[in-house]
């Protein structure tokens, strides 16, 4: 097993691979970027350390360019690659430790939808250096697909990563299904709130903030639920008997095409957008009914002004303002007068916009702090 490490751990070294691997990713340089994390290593840095102090630091300084309009996505994405690769080399670098016996079992896996996969794979590094056995199955992992291995592998624990709340519905189902068969669940990722809660909701086994968390929860046990006894949706989330979060889920498509129609209609220099424009005015519009549904099927009202809120940070970066998202909020109102709860955050989303004064952009994070 790899020395102990702690977020002080080499704390000058940290310093310097995280710059070194800040630059590297900026000129897309992944040679520079392994060398930069190759250093820390062979300083005596522990592989943890350099995983969630260096690594992970890095891409979380990259979505924040990102949302400040000063990274592309496919700046985000290339840099992602990167850090995807840099952790496979790290492997033949500082080879984990054989399973520590008693240590158990987990997979981990990506929620149903899921494309962000590097927070998970940093997760299962992470417990591999602490000895755990553990089976990575990857981004978007069908359901059936998932319970289908587990039902095989009989692991000790399920890890299940979501980043995005509109996938909420998916991870419920998995977490049931898991639970049907006997194999506990441990929930991570930013879908499942800042504090845990949509995982308490959903009946997840237990929640954690990140890998270190995780691995202590981990190290802790968490005891097989009882299996065959298959959990109703209802019984975790009784306000759904309603209907309006299936209603809006099945009607999606035809909700965005009625929006778009009412949006040229209020909107008349809609009509001289070009195709493209057109669409992602459509992606966007379909957007905001993904996170009303969520908001639905979570009964949480924050969960959709929260997102309006963290749109308008991203227009703002990009010289727009959030109150372009008003007509199409209030379009889905009428669209949606005849369902309360939906109506209902949907006003308040509106009003979350009419309530959010212009801020300057936070300064950008140092790596060092």
């Amino acid at each position: 097993m790899t020395r102990s490490t702690t977020a002080t751990d080499g704390r000058p070294a940290l310093r310097r691979a995280r710059r070194d691997l800040w630059r590297a990713v900026c000129d897309r340089d992944e040679h520079a970027a392994r060398q930069a994390v190759f250093t820390c290593l062979d300083t005596g840095t522990g592989a943890e350390a350099v995983l969630l102090d260096v690594i992970a630091a890095v891409q979380r300084k990259v979505g924040t360019e990102w949302a400040a309009d000063r990274f592309t996505v496919a700046q985000e994405h290339a840099a992602t690659a990167i850090h995807d690769r840099v952790i496979a080399a790290m492997a033949h670098h500082v080879p984990p430790p054989e399973p520590r016996p008693g240590a158990g079992t987990v997979t981990v896996a990506c929620v149903d939808g899921e494309w962000h996969a590097l927070p998970a794979r940093i997760l299962n590094e992470v417990l591999r250096h602490r000895g755990y056995g553990t089976e990575f199955l990857g981004a978007q992992v069908p359901t059936p697909h998932l319970i289908a291995h587990l039902h095989q592998t009989a692991p000790d624990a399920l890890a299940l990563s979501s980043s995005i709340a509109t996938r909420l519905p998916d991870a419920h189902t998995a977490i049931t299904a898991a639970q049907a068969i006997g194999v506990p669940v441990l929930a991570g990722g930013g879908a499942f709130g800042a504090d845990g809660r949509y995982a308490r909701l959903l009946g997840a086994d237990a929640w954690a903030p990140d890998a270190r968390a995780a691995a202590a929860v981990l190290d802790a046990r968490l005891p097989r639920p009882r299996t065959g006894a298959v959990r109703q949706t209802l019984e975790d989330l009784p306000h759904l008997a309603d209907q309006e979060y299936t209603l809006v889920w099945r009607s999606k498509r035809q909700l965005v095409k009625n929006t778009l129609g009412g949006l040229e209609t209020r909107l008349p220099a809609m009509r001289a957008y070009s195709e493209e424009q057109r669409e992602r005015t459509a992606e966007d519009v379909a957007h905001i009914v993904d996170f009303l549904a969520a908001a639905l099927y979570t009964d949480d009202a924050g969960l959709f002004t929260g997102f309006l809120t963290w749109t308008g940070d991203i227009l703002q970066a990009r010289g727009v303002p959030a109150r372009v998202l008003d007509p199409g909020l209030a379009l889905l109102g009428e669209e949606l007068k005849d369902f309360p709860r939906a109506a209902d955050f949907l006003a308040r989303g509106r009003a979350t916009l009419d309530d959010r004064s212009a801020t300057p952009p936070s300064p950008t994070p140092s790596l060092d702090t």
